[in-house]
């Protein structure tokens, strides 16, 4: 192959892995905006998202079948139940840490992670379970590199729900009051917004793009497992921090660098695929160094 056809390879995979790393980066820096929690269970949303899919798209199977349509009723339905299901944790585990330390939080954070994916575990014997659908290899050639209609859909997708996501930020009154909760939640109190369901709204729409995320990986990879929100949940934490942690642009800018940097660093001589979350972390560090906000962060003045 050509060092163009290795460049097209290469980033038809950064961008479908930064799409997923995207969408589950969304939920760690909505919910850091506005309360300054690190959700490390946001994680193991994203997993319990692509079990509830597969649990869907098996019930549907018979009647929609599993290609694109059945894909698609089974992540949205996913996206559904699983944004409900992030808000049943928000009120039962952090509302009421909410005027707890920060460390109490972080330790129940940590503490809701651990109950799902040992709760998954138990209840799939700790197995992988095949995401078995009919999408196949079609695609088209660019060259030498070929690229599939699954990899257009998913990117495609993903950066729809993306674009929604930033119209419902910048253009609706939930999500002005979102940004104004970020800013000073007691003074929204008083111009009487209700802070308490807008933190709601935030948890929803994290836990329902990281379950969008968790079908799409299944269909994609077409494998499940109880532990695969771990690492996907360490890289969109990076991903949101690369691109400054609490900015919406800046958690989708951050996936989509990470998932170029993981991929075009498998091409760089010593360090191969074995190495390229080692040579992700790195650029972390060195961008912590230099750009502690993050490429889109703000340097905030804390009141006091």
């Amino acid at each position: 192959m050509s060092v163009l056809d290795i460049f097209l390879q290469q980033l038809a995979n950064g961008l479908i892995l930064g799409s997923f790393y995207s969408l589950v980066a969304l939920g760690y820096t909505m919910v850091y905006g506005i309360i300054k929690l690190l959700n490390f269970a946001h994680g193991d949303i994203y997993m319990v998202g692509s079990f509830v899919g597969f649990s869907i798209l098996t019930f549907v199977g018979s009647t929609l079948g599993d290609t694109w349509l059945g894909i698609g009723v089974s992540m949205l339905f996913s996206m559904l139940i699983v944004g409900s299901f992030g808000i049943i944790i928000q009120r039962v585990a952090y509302v009421p840490m909410l005027k707890a330390h920060r460390l109490s939080i972080l330790i129940t954070a940590l503490a809701v992670s651990m109950i799902l994916y040992n709760a998954v575990m138990a209840m799939t014997d700790g197995e992988y379970l095949a995401f078995t659908t009919s999408l196949g290899f079609e695609g088209f050639e660019l060259g030498n590199v070929y690229i599939t209609q699954t990899q257009v859909i998913l990117v495609s997708a993903t950066a729809i729900l993306m674009v929604v996501l930033h119209l419902f930020i910048s253009k609706t009154m939930y999500g002005k009051a979102m940004r104004a909760i970020s800013i000073d939640k007691d003074a929204c109190r008083l111009m009487g917004i209700n802070v308490n369901r807008v933190i709601a709204a935030t948890f929803f729409i994290g836990s329902a793009l990281a379950a969008a995320a968790g079908v799409m990986a299944g269909a994609y990879y077409g494998s499940i497992h109880f532990f695969m929100g771990f690492i996907i949940g360490l890289k969109a934490f990076t991903a949101a921090v690369i691109g400054g942690i609490g900015s919406i642009p800046g958690a989708m800018l951050g996936g989509i660098i990470l998932g170029m940097l993981e991929a075009f660093g498998t091409q760089i001589p010593f360090i191969g695929s074995e190495w390229k979350d080692v040579f992700a972390f790195v650029v972390l560090i060195l961008l912590l160094v230099t750009k502690p906000t993050g490429i889109l962060g703000k340097t905030e003045i804390e009141r006091m």
